[in-house]
């Protein structure tokens, strides 16, 4: 491969394995299929360890809600593949449909699947569905970002030919559908957009942004998901942008970048409703911690005071007013009853019922 001029090249270019399996003695094991369950396990891993810090849940809870919500979205990925990809191939041979380790699943079914039946379950266990999808947001990303490796071993999802010295080389026998023209003994030594690399670390910065935000600011339940979306959506709109593999477009655009762009502007929708949205004094804001947004307690303090208040004047006027017939009748005046040095009271101290009653009378020694 020839390297852009001027320019050194950090790699020749990314070479593709020769098979999708791993061979271990007799055991064989699809690498795409392995890709995806080593980043549900480093998800359903972070998404636990967020549940005991933010104190909602266990590691088992984050577990038993992970085994429905991955069966779910292993489900509803691999659907929305059939349905936006459907082909001879399928409608020949239905038994293709659940062969997901040759690949085909797509990530919007997924997302649909496995958070519905996610929140479903994360409610049944009485945990706040809210905090809950927060927890998994970054988790989401960390999962997909280690998933999409199982395309690089299934050589699938490139992008178009390319000088850049990261060029990931793909074996004429994937060179299908409209990369079908570069399988020619004049494109051989053609190299691919890695596509699946860039979305793949695009997702570990979305991972350690949502961390980052999470961690500065007190996000509201159910805003950390909705930011995951929106930025997950932004990424896939621009690497969907790249493949060359077979779509259908509409307008000029791939299927799923119609998705995506309707995830951005939903999920973007709902954080500016949301965010104009008032609150209560239980509702935790996404600003900064500060001691100028301590949370207004002034309607709270009235009640209470205005409460308060009537109860101990309505008190303390009966008592005085028995304290004032009683010293009466003992031929002591007014003054006599209230003077300082009879009534010891400490600065800022609630005068109790009992303790006007005597103070008032008269003294015995």
């Amino acid at each position: 491969m020839t390297a852009l001029p001027g320019m050194t090249a950090l790699f020749a270019s990314i070479p593709s394995p020769s098979n999708g399996t791993l061979s271990i003695g007799p055991l064989k094991i699809h690498a795409y299929g392995l890709m995806i369950a080593l980043g549900v396990v480093l998800g359903v891993w972070l998404m636990g360890r967020r549940f005991e810090e933010k104190g909602i849940g266990t590691r088992d809870d984050a577990n038993s809600v992970a085994v429905w919500a991955v069966i779910a979205g292993v489900i509803g990925s691999r659907l929305y593949s059939v349905a936006t990809d459907w082909s001879a191939e399928y409608a020949h041979n239905l038994s293709r449909i659940p062969q997901i380790w040759k690949g085909g699943l797509g990530i919007p079914g997924g997302l649909i699947g496995g958070i519905s039946v996610g929140a479903y379950m994360i409610k049944r266990k009485g945990i706040p569905v809210g905090t809950a999808l927060n927890c998994a947001a970054p988790a989401l990303a960390l999962a997909q970002a280690v998933g999409r490796w199982g395309n690089y071993w299934n050589q699938e999802l490139y992008g178009g030919p390319t000088k850049l010295p990261w060029g990931l080389e793909i074996d004429f026998a994937h060179r299908t559908g409209p990369a079908e023209k570069y399988a020619t003994a004049e494109y051989a030594h053609t190299v691919f957009q890695p596509t699946f690399l860039y979305e793949s670390l695009s997702n570990l910065v979305l991972v350690a942004v949502l961390l980052w935000i999470d961690r500065r600011f007190k996000v509201r339940p159910g805003r950390l998901i909705a930011m995951y979306v929106l930025g997950y959506g932004v990424i896939r709109f621009f690497v969907e942008g790249l493949r060359i593999d077979t779509a259908h477009h509409v307008g000029g655009l791939r299927w799923n970048q119609w998705v995506a762009l309707a995830a951005v502007i939903c999920a973007a929708a709902y954080l500016l409703i949301m965010r104009n949205r008032g609150t209560d004094a239980a509702a935790v804001t996404d600003q900064p911690t500060s001691p100028e947004s301590a949370p207004d307690v002034s309607t709270h303090d009235e009640a209470d005071v205005s409460t308060h208040d009537e109860a101990d004047v309505s008190t303390h006027d009966e008592t005085h007013d028995e304290a004032d017939d009683e010293a009466g009748d003992e031929g002591l005046d007014d003054d006599a009853a209230v003077e300082p040095s009879d009534v010891d009271i400490e600065p800022h101290q609630p005068l109790k019922p009992v303790d006007a009653v005597e103070h008032a009378l008269p003294s015995d020694g």
